[in-house]
């Protein structure tokens, strides 16, 4: 034991400190929080809790709730799109396809959200690549309006999350015991019954680490809603956004988002809370 403790610091320290530094960056929102706004200086006034009953507001209120909806729409579209590819990476035959899907799946990883989202700018727009195929097929005669609007901004924001959730999927996947499906197999049971009683199941725990990730992504996303919903569609992190820039209101700026993290934390909490007993039920499953 006391030859793998100096091992173990090298690993402890490094967290402790990591973990002082968000405290403190926590510590100063907070406290920046309950200042009051004073007009014309960026140096805040006294202390008051103003900042957080404005959030109170209907204006506010409807801009968390907005965000919380993209964000569940936004990981339930992810997942639904990424556990064909996550099975494909895993389960596919031919080493070139599970190479092909692994390259189509990470490689968006190394573009970052900017480029990603600037790409959509080209195939969302009036003369884009979907408005073109569609009327070129001859399906629709004007442009759809998809950017600058909620579908714009969910379709981006699913392929900004996409990589991640493969991934974990991906993991979940991996450790599925394949003897497990072949004896139900066995048995009698279908691919789609095997699917459904067996591996679904198994990989539940991957699952909801995908839901669970994607949910926080794009709760914390700004230049994807800011770029493709041009100022109409606003999420949290442009709010906060506009308040410390454009008014330069940095307290209720704060306020945003201490109130934001404390909605993304409680979020959470009850998402993992409504998923722990099916991941548990994916580890217990024979």
């Amino acid at each position: 034991m006391r030859n793998d403790r100096p091992f173990l610091r090298w690993f402890v320290t490094p967290a402790a400190l990591a973990a002082a530094g968000t405290v403190a960056m926590l510590a100063a929102i907070l406290q920046y929080a309950l200042r009051a706004h004073v007009p014309g200086s960026l140096e805040p006034g006294g202390f008051t809790l103003a900042n957080f009953a404005t959030l109170l507001r209907p204006l506010y209120a409807g801009v968390f709730l907005d965000t919380v909806l993209i964000c569940l729409m936004t990981a339930a579209f992810s997942l639904l799109a990424a556990y064909p590819l996550a099975y494909a990476l895993v389960r596919a035959r031919r080493r070139w396809v599970r190479s092909l899907v692994l390259i189509a799946s990470v490689t968006p990883l190394f573009l970052g959200e900017v480029v990603r989202t600037y790409a959509w700018l080209v195939v969302l727009g009036g003369n884009g690549f979907v408005n073109g195929t569609l009327r070129a097929l001859g399906l629709i005669e004007r442009p759809l309006p998809l950017m600058f609007t909620r579908t714009g901004v969910l379709l981006a924001l699913v392929h900004v999350t996409l990589p991640v959730v493969v991934i974990m999927l991906a993991a979940g996947l991996a450790h599925v015991d394949r003897t497990l499906e072949r004896a139900a197999q066995a048995l009698g049971a279908g691919p789609v019954r095997t699917f459904l009683t067996v591996t679904l199941p198994l990989s539940l725990p991957g699952v909801v680490a995908g839901l669970t990730t994607a949910f926080a992504w794009t709760f914390s996303a700004f230049a994807t809603p800011q770029i493709i919903g041009g100022g109409k569609v606003n999420l949290v992190s442009n709010l906060v956004y506009s308040l410390g820039l454009a008014s330069f209101n940095f307290p209720f700026a704060a306020a945003l988002s201490a109130a934001g993290l404390a909605l993304t934390a409680l979020a959470l909490a009850l998402l993992g809370g409504a998923l722990r007993p099916l991941a548990r039920l994916g580890r217990a499953a024979p």
